[in-house]
């Protein structure tokens, strides 16, 4: 390993770590970090464990504007063919293992970086041990105190770019939230913990290994802060756990599995070296896993197929026949535009529902005879839009199922690769257990359309559950979805043959989009490619 200025490498059993020879300052005195005593005890503040996931994005006082999205995590298949990159920070508690992460994530300036915490996964206390945390006395350093379990059966689905559901740990009251957050969409995951290394399971999820080092009087002195100003402690409480059960755990659990680090961080945070020779290994890393789609071979794979099975087109009456004159007529007014596409719209959504589960009713009418009738056999129905085009049909869908849920689904072409990229989702909750009507105008090569399920299928939503409906699609685009995801039913009213060059369905609508909310389409506009709003 090169040296360097003012840095000095040494080997530590087969890790590299790298150490100043300065004298990480920064920490400043004991003195000035340690909570002043005479002030009193301040109110017991609620601190929960973290776990982020935050897309770039900029906030203005009217609106979010996503800066980056997520690129495709799976290949033509519709199978993930990379997982997501898992750094795993271990180290003492207050080591500065959350500080090295922040600094990770700000330096690998990536979109769909996720950081979950350790402290997310304590187990619930019984009220005996409810009281002994009360009192200082419950080890929370031990390896016991962590529900393993859970955690591994977490970190490996969110590596296999599942959505998974984290516990939110109060340590004001040591015990969790009723709520549980969602975590989703990571490229990165960055995982840390005081025993991130201390179960074998755990340790083979892990892709790279970071311990971080720190002095164990500034540890003391961090940790006296942190408890007394933020989760209410008074100091004699502190102290006694810390002598009890911290230092002990240390030594017995966690400095031992420092041996297991591919790299050791002294003095944490402040250690931009260490930072930045591990954000170059994590960019080379995520290069290497970087798939890159081609449109033109994925265009030209289902040449001469006959249409899938799994395909319904609206019977083309001449009602429907008529309607799509109207819509695809470029002379078409846009009042004109809005009225026939809701009315095909809404012949669409009528169509799609005859394909969902049902089962036989038997009502009495007025008149005190039986009618043996059909009713919806699954627990809910939901409708998902892909923004901004699909999110027209959701008044349809609104008039013909009562209460029926609606997420939404960001999906825009990256102009400079041609990739879809995810931007930005919104799913109800429980939506596993539900039947999906998966919304979208057009649908011209399946690129956005294949996300979305993809999307979906990572919320365990079943395949067989999903059913896309789309205004109008090419043949190119039902191929590509049914050839990824053979389950998924894909309603219509109408199937174009070609794509242009520029995969514009052709004939063709035009811009869906444009026409319907009255914008004007740029020059290299796709029939996939809504702009945000």
């Amino acid at each position: 390993m090169n040296t360097v200025p003012a840095y000095s490498g040494a080997r530590i059993s087969g890790c590299w770590t790298l150490r100043s020879d300065g004298s990480g300052g920064g920490e400043g005195s004991l003195d000035r970090l340690l909570p002043s005593v005479g002030m009193g005890r301040p109110p017991r503040k609620r601190t929960t464990s973290q776990c982020k996931s935050e897309p770039p994005l900029l906030r203005t006082s009217k609106r979010t504007i996503y800066t980056a999205g997520r690129p495709p995590w799976y290949n033509e298949h519709g199978t993930q063919s990379k997982e997501a990159f898992v750094i795993g920070l271990c180290g003492g508690s207050a080591s500065g293992k959350t500080t090295v992460a922040t600094k990770i994530i700000e330096a690998l300036d990536v979109p769909w970086v996720v950081l979950l915490s350790m402290d997310s996964f304590y187990k619930v206390l019984s009220p005996e041990e409810q009281m002994l945390a009360a009192n200082s006395d419950y080890n929370f350093d031990h390896p016991d105190a962590f529900d393993f379990e859970l955690l591994t059966h977490t970190l490996r689905k969110l590596k296999q770019g599942k959505s998974v559901k984290i516990p939110v740990y109060d340590f004001a009251i040591h015990g969790r939230h009723k709520e549980w957050k969602t975590l989703y969409g990571a490229s990165v995951i960055i995982f840390e913990g005081i025993m991130s290394f201390a179960d074998k399971t755990l340790l083979q999820l892990l892709d790279m290994k970071i311990f971080v080092e720190t002095d164990s009087d500034i540890r003391l002195v961090r940790r006296l802060r942190r408890d007394i100003m933020e989760r209410g402690r008074d100091i004699e409480g502190v102290i006694k756990q810390y002598n009890k059960f911290v230092k002990p755990a240390f030594e017995q659990y966690i400095e031992p599995t420092m041996r297991l680090a591919d790299l050791v961080v002294p003095r944490g945070g402040g250690n931009m070296v260490a930072i930045d020779l591990i954000v170059q290994h994590v960019h080379s890393q995520l290069e290497e896993r970087k798939l890159r789609w081609d449109m033109a071979a994925l265009a030209s794979a289902h040449q001469a197929q006959p249409l899938p099975q799994t395909l319904s087109i609206l019977e083309s009456t001449p009602q429907v026949r008529g309607m799509h004159t109207i819509i695809r007529n470029k002379e078409t007014s846009r009042d004109e535009f809005i009225f026939y596409s809701k009315r095909l719209m809404r012949l669409l959504i009528e169509r799609a529902l005859s394909f969902l589960p049902s089962q036989v009713h038997i009502v009495q009418t007025p008149q005190g005879e039986d009618y043996e009738g059909r009713t919806f056999h699954g627990k809910r129905i939901t409708g998902v839009s892909i923004l901004r085009a699909g999110e027209t049909m959701e008044p349809a869908l609104r008039a013909v199922c009562k209460d029926v849920r609606i997420g939404k689904i960001l999906i825009q072409t990256n102009q400079d690769t041609g990739e879809p990229e995810l931007h930005y989702l919104r799913l109800p909750k429980d939506i596993s257990e539900d039947h999906v009507i998966l919304m979208d105008c057009t649908v011209s090569t399946g690129a956005a359309a294949m996300m979305a399920v993809r999307v979906l299928l990572d919320h365990d939503v079943q395949e067989d559950k999903i059913l896309l409906v789309s205004l109008l699609m090419a043949e190119m685009g039902v191929h590509s979805v049914a050839y990824a995801f053979p389950q998924v039913k894909i309603i219509t009213t109408a199937v174009d043959k070609k794509v242009n060059d520029v995969f514009h369905i052709i004939p063709g609508i035009g811009n869906f989009g444009d026409r319907y909310f009255g914008t004007d389409a740029p020059p290299d506009w796709s029939d996939e490619d809504e702009p945000s709003y």
